[in-house]
């Protein structure tokens, strides 16, 4: 999966202290665009650009990596912003990279949406201490947010239930039953909801298989396995998706890369069950 990046290992202990050093990497968005480079090495170091409001982010390795937070930089000749969707599949950004963008974006989203106090109205400024922002009027304290999701891989005896988003999802894809959960849920109550509500089945037997930070939704995914209960008819929700097919193991193709959690759930279901 994305974060598989042995053995390297990214640290997200944060220090204010932390300052960027030539060989620093540092990311700048523009909305869901980030700037790199057409022909090196992805990001650009530190030197390429020097933003005037930058903030630590992480390490992998001997890199650390920082966050432009200025509201534009002077481009560097043979960079460009280009969409992180899209550089998934254009096969230039390795999985290291790959992880420490999705990570980097999960956080430069989180500052984004944090400039200002959801309390009071007042500007946030960072906070010295650890990862978080202050509001300067009434002082509270914000810290990174998490949004849990569950990935479903839904069993009818060999075949598992492979979906496809809507089109306006941009997401073409094979994929599994997803969502987000909701106040007040636990994980297996997500799986039982989400089931029925993108594909009209019941499901027992719910089991934990694994998690992952999935950072362009800022989530953190659990993948769940479960069985079909009863009827194997599937009514489907056509807002959320555009087909969802039982789908006998040897057929499984998973998806064009080894990133995601997903495509890790179709794989050991094809090769395990």
């Amino acid at each position: 999966m994305l974060q598989d990046i042995m053995p390297k290992k990214l640290n997200n202990h944060y220090s204010a202290e932390i300052m960027p050093e030539n060989n620093s990497m540092i990311f700048h968005f523009k909305g869901s665009d980030v700037l790199v480079s057409e022909t090196s090495s992805p990001f650009p170091a530190y030197g390429k650009i020097i933003p005037e409001h930058s903030v630590y982010l992480f390490s992998i390795g001997d890199v650390k990596y920082f966050l432009a937070r200025d509201m534009s930089v002077k481009v560097p000749d043979g960079y460009t912003y280009q969409n992180i969707k899209k550089l998934r599949t254009s096969g230039n950004v390795g999985k290291e990279d790959f992880f420490a963008l999705f990570t980097a974006y999960h956080l430069s989203e989180w500052y984004r949406s944090n400039c200002f106090c959801g309390r009071c109205g007042q500007r946030t400024e960072l906070y010295r201490a650890e990862r978080a922002v202050r509001c300067t009027g009434c002082g509270k304290i914000i810290y990174p947010r998490l949004n849990p999701a569950v990935i479903v891989g839904v069993t009818n005896g060999n075949k598992l239930l492979i979906t496809h988003y809507v089109q306006n999802r941009g997401v073409t894809c094979n994929a599994l039953v997803a969502g987000f959960t909701e106040i007040g849920e636990t994980f297996e109550e997500t799986v039982s909801r989400e089931v029925m509500e993108e594909v009209g089945l019941k499901v027992r037997n719910i089991r934990y298989y694994k998690s992952q930070p999935w950072g362009f939704s800022g989530g953190i995914l659990a993948g769940f396995f479960c069985d079909v209960d009863g009827s194997d008819v599937i009514t489907l929700d056509k807002s959320e998706l555009s087909s969802a097919v039982w789908t006998e193991k040897n057929d499984i193709t998973g998806q064009t890369d080894d990133y995601s959690l997903t495509n890790e759930m179709m794989m050991y279901f094809k090769n395990s069950f």
